[in-house]
């Protein structure tokens, strides 16, 4: 009776051990597939007229994931992409503001960093409504939509988007200057 005790004990041990291992595989493939996934999110940038273009040769990209989206800073050099505690909480605070002030039902896009520029864009879901907010070059608000409705709903929401436009501004330009110092200071 022992024998048999000590038989399945070492058979569920053994089964412990292939589990663990299987999980620890599986673990290592979804942080790749992730990896993949937001490399190949970079291959084509939007110009200006919406069509693609190859992305400069010389420009390096990190995204990093803040609670659900994504941040991507560009830069010439690898020290332009390091992301510092500032740029993380005003990333979340962003998302957050959005969220409370304009709309709860809307689908944000990576905000992209660049050297002299933000832009971040996304979806208002229930007014079908894509907006494009650009600090920096070309700074302003951007609407795209379908046969939009115009409502006092919609009204309210462009209202909504300028008022909360005006906090973005002032928060990433901030962001921009900083890291834009800090670049200056390193050199």
């Amino acid at each position: 009776m022992s024998n048999l005790h000590n038989d399945r004990y070492d058979e569920i041990k053994s089964l412990l051990k292939k589990s663990r291992l299987i999980f620890e595989q599986e673990q290592i493939n979804i942080a790749k597939d992730i990896e993949t996934r937001l490399s190949q999110d970079m291959e084509y940038e939007t110009s200006q007229d919406g069509k693609e273009t190859d992305k400069p040769k010389d420009d390096k990209v990190q995204k990093y994931r803040i609670s659900g989206g994504i941040l991507a800073l560009h830069g010439k050099e690898r020290s332009d992409l390091d992301i510092t505690t500032d740029d993380k909480i005003a990333f979340q605070e962003t998302m957050d503001e959005f969220v409370n002030e304009v709309s709860d039902l809307v689908d944000f896009n990576t905000l992209n960093v660049y050297e002299n520029s933000v832009e971040w864009s996304g979806k208002v879901i229930d007014e079908d409504l894509e907006f494009i907010f650009i600090v920096g070059e070309d700074s302003g608000i951007y609407i795209n939509g379908q046969t939009v409705k115009v409502d006092p709903e919609f009204m309210d929401m462009i209202t909504k988007l300028q008022q909360f436009y005006q906090k973005f501004k002032s928060k990433w330009g901030k962001v921009l200057a900083v890291r834009k110092k800090t670049r200056e200071s390193e050199e």
